[in-house]
């Protein structure tokens, strides 16, 4: 999708027309396959999602894409305002559902609160939380800690133990997958796909949960890294406004950039991180490439590889025993 002139001036240069047609392309190819009529986006107010709806209304017509809004009372009101954008800026039909009730039946927010309490005993209602990530640019292990915030203001930083962090983990991922219930309902529904929006580096580095959002019948962009992916939606005409708001995975109460959450790097440093990496440059070019040193260079690409170790598990399919 790269002309070699393009390629030779900035790797991660993209033609956008031809990646346009590729992908639609391959739309049309999987409604066909599965013989079904059309498609289902869950869009977020991101860049990817929006990137993803707008290829599916290209390639199928936007009368034959139903795009979700799937809010909860966690989530912020920029994201929806932002959905409401993209939907609006394409002319595809959308159904908004708002999924707190499910949440509270199955026990998201308890939970995840019981979790939270066994760190920051006084944690309570009006306080806010976050996850973020440490360790792996600096030669440690991974590791996670706890921000909260009082109702006053006051925060506070702790370091997750294991138990609390995979029952948090674990009781926010029924956020992912309620969606990801919703958008199969309407699939059915309709005789439709569902399509996934992971990009490349959500989805090389694990950043998904598994039957969650990263259960789809296509996914049009996990090939795309972030940086091509922000090209690609400029030249699909995605609201400006979507296109300058700061990548969130929107799932704690607190703001939360997927830089401290998870990727540790910003998304143009990753990028060309995962790029230089499958290239296999060594430490050195990416450290001139990204203005680090030749050790934080060399931490980066450990870091990268940590994660697809430690997050393979999400890519493997069921296994079938007996040789079924």
């Amino acid at each position: 999708m790269r002309s070699r002139e393009q390629t030779e001036a900035d790797p991660l240069a993209l033609d956008c027309a031809r990646a346009q047609r590729e992908i639609a392309e391959s739309i049309k190819e999987a409604i066909v396959r599965f013989r079904r009529r059309g498609a289902v986006v869950a869009v977020s107010g991101g860049v990817d999602s929006a990137v993803c709806c707008a290829l599916a209304a290209r390639a199928l017509g936007s009368e034959r894409v139903l795009a979700l809004l799937l809010p909860e009372r966690e989530s912020s009101a920029d994201s929806e305002r932002l959905a409401r954008k993209v939907v609006a800026a394409l002319g595809v039909p959308f159904e908004r559902h708002d999924i707190t009730a499910a949440l509270e039946a199955m026990g998201c927010y308890a939970r995840r609160d019981e979790a939270v309490r066994a760190v920051v005993p006084e944690y309570g209602p009006g306080w806010r939380n976050k996850i973020t990530i440490s360790g792996g640019l600096v030669g440690q292990f991974n590791h996670f800690h706890l921000v909260t915030a009082s109702p006053d203001g006051t925060r506070m930083e702790r370091r997750l133990g294991l138990k609390e962090y995979l029952q948090i983990v674990a009781a926010t991922n029924f956020k992912q997958r309620t969606r990801k219930i919703m958008e199969y309902y309407h699939a059915d529904r309709l005789h439709y796909v569902v399509i996934g929006t992971p990009n490349k580096l959500e989805y090389d580095q694990g950043f998904f949960v598994k039957n969650g959002d990263g259960a789809a019948d296509i996914k049009p962009i996990a090939h795309l890294y972030k940086s091509q992916v922000y090209a690609l939606a400029r030249d699909l005409g995605v609201p400006d406004e979507v296109l300058a708001a700061t990548p969130t995975s929107d799932t704690y109460t607190l703001p939360q950039e997927q830089e401290s959450f998870y990727f540790a790097l910003p998304y143009r440093e990753l990028d060309t991180a995962i790029l230089y990496l499958e290239k296999g440059r060594p430490a050195s070019d990416l450290a001139r490439a990204i203005g680090v040193d030749d050790v934080t260079a060399a931490r980066i690409y450990a870091d990268i590889c940590a994660k697809r170790r430690t997050t393979r598990y999400l890519h493997e399919p069921a296994i079938l025993v007996g040789g079924a």
